[in-house]
């Protein structure tokens, strides 16, 4: 019974709860919720706040107590176990003779591991040089930070801010130790654009730790120097084909850029092609004597021997053969050298072919026409014709030359063209050569009564009718009136007037009237007065 009370009170509290939630209206069930919500916010962001500010206490009191940062917490390369090791033995395997060949697998043997990871080790050291160039480069920045964009390589960057320092200006002009480092014209620049920087000096510890990442930095590149001279040494042993093909130093330095000799192999000869490629700022200057895209291939002697416009090709071809060797070498066939002998006396062959001079050509004489000649017509008419348009007389002497004589120009114009030995006959005759009628020139019988009808002259020669010189005029002197002025058109135009009244459209014929009294003819008909 005391069990089935408490489910009944239960139920019926239940029951009152539901109801009074029912009767709450909207707007009351949101004003509560929002204040749950905010009790709730207001508890998480003082949880917050207590939290945040434990973290920036703890913080705080971190950088407060982190040492200054130097170089070595930046780059820890230098003083590693890897590089010490692969140094110290370098040192004991140069102290031992040079092994003609490698007994059992490659990979097994310990010198074989040590130039794969002396190869790899220089590529870790090229990224630590690049990290502490960017280390040095963010600390010089505030005294020279032009230096940037006029030295754009690491190395140089760092050897140039430990010769400069502080004194910028005194010792960018006459150091011959950055002659060494830069080139004439980036140390012109340099001098210049260091007397109008903006920059400010660096205090005493800012300057120490910028020298000491250049001295690590320059410390790290002779470590790298001794790497390549030792990998150098040893690569008829690792890379015998790629050997023959470019030399040691430039296998070497192959290898070590790629990151060994696996990774060369994996490279397509256009990446080849380009391994030691330098960035080169121009300052201004002219960009003739600049060579992109040029690398340790176009550098080598089998190119430079090539003359300059042929030097491209020859490292292309220089690159795929180089690819092809060290594919052959990374899988270690062919130990004796011999593909690599193959390929180098196919570039031989490839690069006298391409500096041997062009064959000679020879101006050979046209073939005879294989067609026979034409018949030619004859007889009188085309004998007539020859006759007619061969060379007269007058031009023969034009075209002949007296030995021993200057000839006269015949115009100013024509310098060089005279009349030959026209007029200059030693026998004294004034007049030309006779005119040939075989050559005369022919004209139509109408042209020849054109010109006749423009050749007669009415009235005499005047002035007025001709345009000639002289005391040509229209007075003429007579017999009988001793001076006469006439007009010599007047026949002309007689005729002219004749001719159009007779030949007019509108004339008619003239009535002519008869007088029948007076002179002998016919009877008058009869009139009246004859009718009476």
């Amino acid at each position: 019974k005391i069990y089935k009370l408490h489910i009944y009170i239960l139920l019926h509290t239940v029951l009152i709860y539901y109801c009074v939630r029912q009767t709450m209206s909207l707007a009351d069930e949101l004003i509560a919720d929002l204040e749950e919500g905010g009790e709730d916010l207001e508890t998480i962001d003082e949880e917050d706040e207590n939290a945040i500010k434990d973290i920036t206490d703890d913080g705080i009191e971190a950088d407060l107590q982190h040492p200054t940062l130097t170089v070595k917490n930046v780059a820890k390369l230098k003083d590693s176990n890897d590089l010490r090791k692969i140094l110290e033995s370098i040192e004991e395997y140069s102290a031992k003779p040079k092994r003609s060949e490698v007994l059992g697998p490659v990979e097994a043997d310990p010198e074989y591991k040590l130039i794969v990871d002396a190869n790899n080790m220089t590529v870790e050291i090229d990224n630590e040089i690049s990290v502490i160039h960017q280390f040095t480069k963010d600390l010089y920045s505030k005294r020279f930070p032009e230096l940037e964009s006029l030295v754009p390589m690491p190395l140089e960057y760092i050897c140039t801010v430990k010769e400069l320092g502080n004194n910028i200006l005194e010792k960018s002009k006459n150091n011959e130790t950055l002659q060494d480092i830069l080139t004439p014209a980036t140390i012109m620049v340099v001098s210049v654009t260091a007397s109008t920087t903006q920059g400010t000096e660096l205090s005493d510890k800012e300057l120490a730790t910028s020298i000491e990442g250049c001295d690590m930095a320059i410390d790290l590149n002779k470590s790298k120097d001794r790497i390549f001279q030792y990998v150098e040494s040893r690569m008829t042993l690792i890379a015998p084909n790629l050997t023959i093909i470019v030399g040691a130093s430039i296998a070497a330095k192959l290898m070590g850029t790629a990151g060994g000799l696996t990774n060369l192999s994996k490279m397509p000869a256009c990446n080849v092609l380009l391994l030691g490629s330098q960035k080169k700022t121009l300052a201004g200057f002219s960009s003739t004597n600049i060579l992109p895209h040029t690398g340790f291939i176009y550098n080598s002697d089998l190119v430079q021997k090539m003359p300059p416009e042929m030097r491209r090709k020859t490292s292309r071809a220089v690159a795929a053969k180089c690819t092809l060797a060290s594919r052959v070498d990374s899988f270690h066939e062919s130990l004796d050298g011999s593909v690599g002998d193959r390929f180098r006396s196919e570039l031989d062959t490839k690069m006298d072919k391409m500096t041997e001079p062009p064959p000679v050509k020879f101006s050979k004489p046209l073939p005879a026409p294989i067609e026979q000649s034409k018949k030619k017509r004859g007889g009188r008419r085309a004998r007539k014709m020859k006759e007619r348009l061969g060379l007269t007389e007058l031009r023969k002497q034009a075209n002949r030359m007296n030995f021993g004589q200057i000839e006269d120009d015949a115009y100013q114009e024509d310098l060089g063209f005279s009349m030959g030995t026209m007029g200059k006959s030693s026998s004294g005759k004034i007049r030309g050569a006779p005119v040939d009628a075989k050559t005369k020139a022919r004209i139509s019988k109408t042209l020849q009564q054109k010109l006749s009808k423009q050749n007669q002259t009415w009235g005499g020669s005047t002035s007025v009718k001709k345009q000639v010189e002289g005391t040509a005029s229209s007075v003429a002197f007579t017999p009988l009136k001793n001076l006469e002025i006439f007009n010599p058109h007047a026949a002309e135009t007689k005729v002219q007037q004749t001719a159009q009244r007779y030949f007019s459209v509108t004339g008619s014929f003239m009535k002519v009237k008869r007088d029948y009294t007076t002179s002998m003819g016919p009877p008058a008909p009869p009139g009246p007065s004859t009718l009476k």
